[in-house]
This record gives structure tokens, C-alpha cells and sequence, in this order.
């Protein structure tokens, strides 16, 4: 078995992750296809995400990917998050992975819906969402997009209210309108198109999938045919990893991350005594590149990209990550985190060293910080999940 070390891992993302100044992606769905995915619950994650691997990349030219040219969808994916894909690859996305989750999260909803007595029980239940699920689709071809207020006001019942954590203190009542969104996005019905504002707004316009894309999603795919795609596509944006990494990040079970694996025949490797994986032929050492650094969003797909995150992540997990696992603006140099970055009041972009890295890999930070602060151009970013260090560089 072919050890690979922590100086080996680090080394592959540089190159892969298109981080490293001589491997720069030349555009946004290239940059999203070398991490496979692009996180977009918080959606200045996409933009910046683009712009650390894209040279000249900017909000304009991400935007016209996204919503013009359309090479770039956003979708609900891995462990129930929303991604920005490359259109391509949405149908593997939905297979491997959408799929399963919108049955779970019908299953769910119905139990919600019994609990706030929408229904007599769960059958009357789950056949008055199926109603509610279709008058809204049609609502929405009918206008061809629209937001989640106009749907309501089409279909009136999307303001029935749920019964959430009732007696609690935490208890809530909220419209079943996202979620009745939520489930048909993750059918694959319905898509998020472009925002109501500016670029760091969470709120879009919906549109049916097949008048976004022509024909939709396109040919449905078996789930086992498309988590194999799904595990190579991993592998070799993050090989090596073990199981576990990759069970996490897909969130799939158990046996399905065992038959992935075996049907792409990756191969063991030592990772410092844990047993991870490569792809067939990639076993070997990566090729060198210059000493590079960068400045990472918040959940951004690097440091997103593994459960077991020790060998990149060294010590700094209590001030860059917060209490569920979310991950604050980074800065990197050679395949590990050294630091992370917020930005005040006036814009500017601000860091934090948390080890001591050399005059030279300084100043390469120093520069690397100006450069993010001019690409802002004063536009302040505040992460969605907040960590430690963040808060600390984004005061005064």
C-alpha cells in the first residue's frame, strides 16, 4: 500500500483546487468543476470562490454564467445543501444525491403537516401537499418566474402555517411556502434563478426547470450509475480521502460509499496509518508548483472538502469554525490554513496569522489581502455562519 503524506496532500491543491498561480481555471464552471461543486447557501460564497480561481473574474462575469449563458446551475445537493454546479453535472447531482433527500423530506413534511391538523392524518395529508405542490408549478409556468410572495398570493394555501416545536420556548409557526419550494427544488422541478438584489442576496426569483433549461435537468439517471460518477468526480478533486470524508461530504450511507468506491476500483493508499483512496493511476506523486497562497470565503469547497481536516487545518479549528461546522474566511499557503480574514466597517479586507510562516509568505498574504480589498471595492461581506476570528477582524 502506497503511503501518501500530509506535505503530498497539501501539495495536490494547489493544482487541483486551481489555487496555485499556474493553474488558475479559465473561467467560472471551470473553476467549479475542479471542486466538483461550489457551496451556495451563503451566495457570496459562489462569486468569491470564483474569483480566488479565476484571474479578472468578477460578479458580472459569475452572473452571466449563472443566469445568462446558464453553463452554471444552483440546486440543492450533498447533505441537503445548496450547490452551484456545472450544468452537466446536475443530473449526477440529483441522482446521487436530491433524490433521496426529497423523499425523506416529503416523509417529513407530511409529518408536519399532520401535526399542525392541516389534514385528518397522514394520507389526506400527503394528497393536499401533492395538490398544493401542483397549483403551485402551475402558478409558476403560468408566470414563468416569479418569487415565493407572488406563488403565495396565486396559491393561497402556501400561508397554511406549521406548528413547530410546539410549548417550546423556540417554538414557531412559519408559513409551509419555502418548504413546499424546497421540496419541489429538490425534484428537480423548479430552480433558483436570479437574485432579488444584489449579488449578496439569498432571495431569487424561481423559474420552472424545463423553461430554465431547455428540457430541465435532462435524462433521468439510475442513483447507483450516478453516485459512482459522483465518488470519481470526488476523487479526483480530493483524492486522497478516506470513506469517511467522502461519506460526509456526499452524505450517503455507509454502503453506499463502500459500493461507490468499489465500482470505481479506487485504490488503498496509507494516509499516515488511516486507509484512504485514489483513483486507478493517480497514485503517484503529484507534480510541484510554486509557493502560492489564498483568501478563501466561508464555506468555501477546499476546506469543505473532507471530514477528517487535521492535516490542513492544524490547530485553529475553534476560531475559524463555528458550533455546527461551518466554516469563516480563510487564508491558506501551500495546502494548509494559516489564518483567516474579515473585513471591518470601511471595506477593507483585514487577516490574522495563527502561525508563524516566513518574511516571504507574508508578504505574499499582505499582497493577496490588497488585491481582495480592491476586487471588494467596499462592498462589505458578512459571512452567513459567523466564527470566532471573523467577528474579532470585522469590528471597528
Amino acid at each position: 500500500m502506497r503511503q501518501i503524506g500530509v506535505e503530498e496532500r497539501r501539495g495536490r491543491i494547489g493544482r487541483r483546487h486551481r489555487l496555485a498561480a499556474s493553474s488558475k481555471a479559465a473561467d467560472a464552471t471551470e473553476a467549479a468543476t475542479a471542486v466538483v461543486a461550489l457551496h451556495a447557501t451563503d451566495p457570496a460564497t459562489v462569486h468569491l470562490s470564483i474569483a480566488a480561481r479565476v484571474p479578472g473574474s468578477d460578479v458580472a462575469a459569475t452572473e452571466r454564467a449563472l443566469y445568462d449563458d446558464r453553463t452554471l446551475i444552483r440546486m440543492l445537493g450533498m447533505r441537503r445543501t445548496v450547490f452551484v454546479v456545472p450544468t452537466g453535472f446536475g443530473p449526477v447531482v440529483q441522482a446521487a444525491c436530491a433524490d433521496d433527500i426529497a423523499v425523506k423530506q416529503r416523509r417529513l413534511l407530511v409529518k408536519h403537516l399532520t401535526e399542525a391538523g392541516v389534514a385528518d392524518d397522514a394520507e389526506s395529508c400527503g394528497t393536499w401537499l401533492r395538490t398544493v405542490e401542483e397549483s403551485t408549478a402551475t402558478a409558476l409556468a403560468l408566470r414563468g418566474s416569479a418569487t415565493a410572495q407572488e406563488l403565495s398570493a396565486d396559491e393561497p394555501r402556501l400561508r397554511t402555517r406549521l406548528n413547530m416545536a410546539e410549548g417550546k420556548a423556540y417554538a414557531a409557526a412559519p408559513y409551509v411556502t419555502s418548504r413546499v419550494l424546497f421540496q419541489l427544488a429538490v425534484e428537480g422541478r423548479i430552480v433558483r434563478g436570479r437574485p432579488l438584489g444584489t449579488w449578496l442576496s439569498s432571495q431569487h426569483q424561481w423559474s420552472p426547470a424545463e423553461e430554465w433549461l431547455a428540457g430541465g435537468l435532462g435524462d433521468k439517471l439510475m442513483a447507483e450509475e450516478a453516485r459512482i460518477t459522483l465518488a470519481r468526480a470526488w476523487l479526483t478533486s480530493f483524492g486522497p480521502g478516506t470513506a469517511a470524508d467522502l461519506q460526509w461530504w456526499a452524505g450517503w450511507t455507509g454502503g453506499q460509499t463502500k459500493k461507490a468506491l468499489a465500482a470505481v476500483e479506487a485504490v488503498e493508499v496509507d494516509l499516515d496509518g488511516q486507509i484512504g483512496y485514489v483513483l486507478p493511476g493517480d497514485e503517484e506523486p503529484e507534480v510541484p508548483v510554486e509557493p502560492w497562497v489564498a483568501f478563501l470565503p466561508a464555506l468555501d469547497p477546499t476546506p469543505m472538502g473532507w471530514k477528517d481536516r487535521g492535516w490542513y487545518l492544524g490547530d485553529h479549528k475553534a476560531k475559524l469554525f463555528d458550533n455546527t461546522g461551518n466554516i469563516g474566511p480563510t487564508v491558506w499557503a501551500d495546502g494548509r490554513i494559516i489564518g483567516g480574514w474579515g473585513q471591518p466597517e470601511s471595506g477593507e479586507v483585514r487577516f490574522q496569522l495563527l502561525e508563524d510562516v516566513g518574511r516571504e509568505t507574508r508578504t505574499l498574504v499582505e499582497a493577496a489581502a490588497a488585491s481582495w480589498t480592491t476586487w471588494l471595492a467596499g462592498v462589505r461581506v458578512t459571512p452567513r455562519f459567523r466564527v470566532p476570528l471573523e467577528r474579532q477582524l470585522s469590528q471597528g
